[in-house]
């Protein structure tokens, strides 16, 4: 085989193996997008510098699955997934923990109900199953609000949540089990591009061709994107999260409030399928960079307004805080697609977040890609997340 020196000097063997398609990243995105190319007959590669699946942003994600969003690309997306999430051990026998819980948005201020009632006629007519809840409808479905100042919300019954290290893993072992192969713990140091296509990947350890490269890098996409001399505007954004201990059943949606407070634009929590009550905030202002260290600020200012909104979680007592990267792009919505200026390369990136809920999706309509066999509701969700569009739009409930 031919020889190269390496990054430390040391001489490398290359052997430039072929594959139909390399995919960068194996977490929320990457793992069940191999899966899905696997089942499409697509010889695929997955590298990752972590040394196993999922060491990135899924290994810190709360679990949250829902189709409940304001745009029409996300809704398609998520509510694939569901179907896929719901019906996995039924399918495979593997137990992700899934519990369709629903997502509860909630409205203690007239800005709040004008905003989710807006965004229920685009969810009705993409086949959401939610709905508004006046008062006392809401407190009926979710009995530990605080009835004080509450006007309504949102329930959306068939949303749910499961482990994101259960599904990772699950999405990892199918995939190996079909043939695709994992190379963990090598690093990605350039894209080969020759003629203006790409033709493969070079890490610190070898050479591995392919006429397919896939950027599921998360909140590392844009540097695996300057490889290939392209630029994709994806910034981390720090968030922290908290789980308690477990009590028996006393919650089943996700709750949501949107209302901006300081230190924080919006925060959620939800009763795990295993009792524990798991909780996170949108910082605000966002919190810009790859530091993941967790703060002394968080669980002070969350608890308040989670004991406000819900009195009966003041007695229970948290376990442990985290904070993961959410890889952010300019309006909150991913992007994916075909790169114009270097064919065959292929971005699923900037999942705001998200990923976890989008990912398994979203990776039926990367093989789609891959094999050039989309379906009709496809053209939407890629004119809406392409990466040139003009990211002028907002996402309302991020």
């Amino acid at each position: 085989a031919p020889v190269r020196e390496g990054q430390s000097g040391r001489r490398r063997a290359v052997t430039t193996k072929q594959y139909d398609a390399i995919l960068l990243g194996a977490g929320s995105v990457g793992a069940p997008a191999a899966l899905s190319l696997a089942q499409a007959g697509v010889k695929t590669l997955v590298i990752d510098k972590a040394p196993s699946v999922g060491q990135g942003s899924n290994k810190t994600a709360i679990g949250g699955i829902r189709a409940t969003h304001s745009d029409p690309a996300k809704i398609r997306l998520c509510l694939r997934s569901i179907e896929i999430f719901a019906t996995w051990k039924e399918l495979y026998g593997d137990e992700i923990e899934w519990y369709r819980g629903g997502y509860s948005f909630v409205a203690y201020r007239e800005q709040e109900e004008q905003v989710l009632k807006t965004l229920l006629e685009v969810q009705h007519s993409y086949g959401l199953n939610i709905d508004w809840l006046d008062k006392q409808a809401l407190l009926e479905a979710v009995p530990a609000l605080n009835p004080d100042g509450l006007i309504g919300g949102t329930l959306s019954p068939d949303d749910g949540n499961a482990s994101p290290l259960l599904a990772i893993h699950a999405f990892y072992r199918h995939a190996q089990g079909l043939g695709t192969e994992f190379r963990f713990g090598e690093e990605v140091v350039g894209i080969v591009v020759e003629g203006g296509r790409v033709r493969g990947v070079r890490t610190d350890k070898d050479e591995y061709g392919a006429d397919v490269v896939i950027n599921a890098a998360g909140p590392w996409a844009r540097q695996v994107a300057q490889m290939a001399g392209l630029d994709v505007p994806v910034t981390p954004d720090a968030h922290e999260a908290a789980i308690t201990e477990a009590v028996a059943r006393f919650l089943d949606p996700m709750v949501v409030d949107i209302r901006p407070m300081p230190g924080s634009a919006n925060y959620y929590f939800y009763q795990h399928y295993t009792g524990q009550i798991v909780f996170c905030i949108t910082p605000s202002p966002s919190i810009w960079g790859f530091d993941t260290r967790e703060t002394s600020s968080f669980l002070p200012m969350v608890a308040r307004r989670m004991v406000g909104l819900m009195p009966r979680l003041k007695n229970l007592r948290v376990r442990r805080t985290w904070r993961g990267l959410y890889p952010m792009t300019p309006d909150g919505f991913p992007i994916v697609g075909w790169t114009r200026e270097v064919e065959g390369y292929l971005l699923a990136a900037g999942m705001c977040g998200q990923g976890f809920m989008l990912g398994p999706g979203l990776g039926e309509l990367l093989a789609r890609l891959v094999q050039h066999n989309l379906v009709p509701e496809d053209q939407e969700v890629l004119e809406r997340l392409s990466p040139y569009r003009e990211f002028e739009e907002e996402e309302k409930l991020r």
